[in-house]
């Protein structure tokens, strides 16, 4: 038989780890190693970043989007970890839409996803009554 307080314990976690990795793949595949060009453009695009400044821009968001995919694994802070996601995807958002409207190909599917992707976030930072 299988445990019935098995469930509560899988699906945060696994809620967490699928948020964790799109900031890993958003982060470390997409800026840093190897690298998007679409990414490097939007940034690149960016006012008053000297061209020089590009790969050290990217490098920096990725490293911040690999160590929020580590704060959501770790558990902690959750409600913290949401607002800090939250704020950072409006402005990723915002940046890229005011900044580089041309490299981005699909706005409202970017926004779509980012809206489920939030969804997600809010899910697993607020606390749920025990299932019965």
């Amino acid at each position: 038989m299988i445990d019935a307080g098995w469930g509560r314990r899988w699906r945060p976690a696994a809620a967490r780890w699928a948020i964790a990795l799109v900031w890993f793949y958003e982060g470390f595949w997409c800026k840093v190693w190897p690298g998007r060009a679409d990414q490097r453009a939007i940034v690149s695009d960016v006012p008053l970043l000297p061209g020089w400044a590009t790969t050290a821009a990217l490098v920096a968001i990725g490293l911040t989007e690999v160590a929020i995919g580590l704060w959501v694994l770790s558990g902690r802070w959750t409600r913290a970890a949401a607002v800090v996601q939250t704020a950072l995807i409006a402005l990723f958002n915002a940046g890229g839409l005011l900044f580089a409207p041309g490299q981005i190909d699909e706005p409202g599917r970017l926004l779509t996803q980012n809206l489920v992707f939030l969804a997600l976030i809010w899910l697993t930072a607020t606390p749920r009554p025990a299932d019965a």
